[in-house]
Order: structure tokens, then sequence, then C-alpha cells
């Protein structure tokens, strides 16, 4: 993310299953999905938790992270996302022009609050923005990472 851009973590659950999509003219992934957040709210007067209001915020990620996406989440699946707030405007079917925010997510994770999981590493292709194995700061040595 770059600096000034609008980040916003949403903590919530798939309201269905993530869309996979190829691009036809380049054969890019692209996941599109919606994250469902509710307030919890306490009720004095029942003594009792209820549900708040609701945020949906639609979600779209790109290349292998909209592969891994498509593959490890599905509806009900609670999860943290996080990305760069953005705005796009369109015109619909009737010809009314519409503006929409959407997340670009840059990383996913599952919620560990009511649920386990196991994270299993890709190989890495050595495309996009992460380095290649031994090109870290970690590179040479025998030490292990401190996390």
């Amino acid at each position: 993310m770059s600096i000034g851009d609008t980040t916003l973590t949403v903590v919530g659950n798939l309201t269905k299953d993530p869309e996979l999509r190829i691009m036809p003219n380049t054969g890019t992934s692209v996941v599109s999905f919606t994250v469902a957040s509710s307030r919890r709210v306490w009720d004095k007067d029942k003594n009792e938790y209820k549900d708040g209001d609701s945020l949906f915020m639609r979600c779209s990620a790109w290349r292998h992270l909209a592969d891994h996406i498509a593959e490890s989440c599905e509806k009900g699946t609670r999860v943290i996302v996080t990305g760069r707030l953005s705005q796009r405007d369109y015109v619909d079917n009737q010809n009314v022009q519409r503006t929409i925010m959407e997340l670009q997510v840059e990383e996913v994770g599952p919620s560990l609050k009511y649920a386990t999981a196991k994270v299993a590493k890709v190989a890495r292709s050595g495309g996009g923005n992460v380095p290649p194995p031994g090109d870290g700061e970690w590179a040479g040595t025998n030490d292990e990472p401190p996390f």
C-alpha cells in the first residue's frame, strides 16, 4: 500500500462463496466477495447481547491471492481482511450513474476467535512483488526468524 492510501481492516463473515474469474485478455485471476461485519450491542433492558448495525463490504483481490481466497474460503468463513479502500463509478443497466466503495484486498486471514486453521505454504513462482526464497533479511544465516 502507498502512503496516503485509505486502509481498512474488516472482521466478519463471507456472505457467499467467493466468485473467482479469469480475465479473458490477460489470464489474471480476480476474486470478488462480500464480508458482513455486525456489531454486538449490550441490551440493558433484556440483559443480553443483540446484533447491531451491519456493514457489508465488497472486496476484490487479484492474482495468487485471488486463487488462495477462492480455494480457502466459503460462505460463512470468518475472516480478517485488510486493504485499500477505493471508490469506483459506473453506469448501471438502467443508465443510472452509480458509485461503489470497495476494498482492494492486500491480506486475508481466518479469524481464530471461533475456529482453528492449519496453514499450508505454497511454492513461490517468482512473480509479483514477493521476493524469491533466500533474498530476505534472513538469507545466508542459520538463525530462525523471531516470529
